[in-house]
C-alpha cells in the first residue's frame, strides 16, 4: 500500500495525471502516468479549481496500458460530492489577531448550513483551534498548552 503523490508539479512531468472524474458520489476514474500504481494504494490529487486542496483517493482497481508506454487508469474511491464548492475564507487568532485565510471543499447540495461545519473542519487540519466560537492559531494553542 504505497501512496503518489499527484498533485500539482512541473518537477516530474513523466509522473502526472491526465484526468480524474467522478463517476458517482464517492467513485472516481483516473488516468494518469508513471508510478507503479496498484489496488490498495493512495492517490493525492489536488481538487480542480482550488490552490491547496487535495483529495484522497483509495485504488479499487487499476488497468496498467500498452500503449503508451506507463499510462494506467483506475477507479479509486473517495469523499462523496454530490456538487463539489471550493470556498474562501478567512478566521481570525483571538488571542494575536494573525488571519488565516483558506480554502475550504463542501458538497454545495447540502445548502448554506454545510458550510459551517466543513470550514471548521478544515480549520482543524490547517492546525488551529476553535472553542466558544473563538479562533486560535497554532502559536496561541502551544502557549495556552
Amino acid at each position: 500500500m504505497a501512496e503518489h503523490d499527484f498533485r500539482y508539479s512541473l518537477l516530474a512531468p513523466q509522473h502526472t495525471l491526465t484526468e480524474c472524474r467522478a463517476l458517482s458520489p464517492g467513485r472516481y476514474q483516473v488516468t494518469g502516468n508513471g508510478g507503479s500504481i496498484q489496488p490498495g494504494d493512495t492517490l493525492l490529487v489536488t481538487l480542480k479549481g482550488s490552490r491547496t486542496l487535495t483529495l484522497r483517493l483509495l485504488v479499487e482497481k487499476v488497468r496498467h496500458m500498452i500503449t503508451p508506454p506507463g499510462q494506467w487508469l483506475a477507479v479509486a474511491n473517495g469523499p462523496a460530492f454530490r456538487e463539489l464548492a471550493i470556498l474562501n475564507w478567512q478566521v481570525n487568532c483571538n488571542g494575536c489577531a494573525s488571519q488565516l485565510d483558506f480554502e475550504f471543499a463542501v458538497d454545495a447540495a447540502l445548502g448554506e448550513q454545510a458550510r459551517p461545519a466543513a470550514a471548521e473542519a478544515r480549520i482543524r487540519e490547517l492546525g488551529w483551534r476553535s472553542h466558544a466560537g473563538q479562533h486560535f492559531c497554532p502559536r496561541c494553542t502551544e502557549k495556552s498548552a
